[in-house]
């Protein structure tokens, strides 16, 4: 049975990578139209599938990666474009437009779902960070039960990140459509910057395997 001191190690390790207070205010620009009810379900949808998603890595993670052949540098480069594509939607206000174009009920319960998994679920709490220190974590708990017990951390992690995300449905009725807009924005532009820093540390953890220290 893994001691105290890995199980908090490990729950520390996870919120700092996941970064709740972070997850909010992007989670509420990328849901800015919706009920609170659509929000509520997003945020769970999007909780569930990335608990999910770390849960599998936590038992089969290495396994999976070198059997696919993936590396993490190339996940994380991966997670990085697409989040940027995001970033840019935000910035420009692209989402926005084709909400213009379609109906008052453009939130279909696939819009949802869909926006549960990505950007949501994955990169955003799943993402290349969260995933690789699952990874890591995973090495030092490695009988049953005291993989069992890495799971039972990962979703007291997860308990935290929800309740984050359903407080950023309170801030909304705050911001009013002005502070919204403006959110999003500036939200947009550390999307961005993130998605470059994913990029960047794959690039580099690349550059580092063929070239060397």
């Amino acid at each position: 049975m893994a001691n105290l001191e890995a199980m908090i190690n490990a729950f520390t390790t996870l919120l700092v990578t996941t970064d709740p207070p972070g997850l909010a205010p992007i989670f509420l620009g990328l849901t800015a139209g919706m009920t609170q009810a659509q929000r509520r379900h997003t945020a769970l949808r999007g909780t569930l599938i990335a608990f999910g998603i770390l849960a599998v890595f936590a038992i089969f993670g290495a396994s999976i990666l070198s059997v696919l052949g993936i590396s993490l540098p190339a996940f994380r480069i991966a997670g990085g474009l697409l989040l940027f594509f995001i970033a840019f939607e935000m910035i420009f206000e692209k989402r926005q437009e084709r909400k213009e174009k379609t109906t008052e009920t453009a939130i279909t319960r696939d819009h949802i779902h869909n926006l549960s998994v990505f950007p949501l679920a994955i990169p955003l709490i799943s993402g290349p960070g969260a995933i690789s220190a699952t990874i890591l974590l995973a090495g030092n708990f490695r009988p049953p039960l005291e993989r069992a017990q890495l799971i039972l951390v990962i979703a007291a992690v997860f308990l935290v990140i929800f309740a984050a995300l359903i407080i950023a449905d309170r801030l909304d009725r705050y911001l009013g459509q002005t502070g919204r807009a403006i959110l999003t924005r500036l939200l947009g532009v550390l999307l961005s910057a993130l998605a470059v820093q994913f990029v960047i540390d794959g690039l580099r953890a690349t550059l580092t395997v063929y070239t060397g220290p």
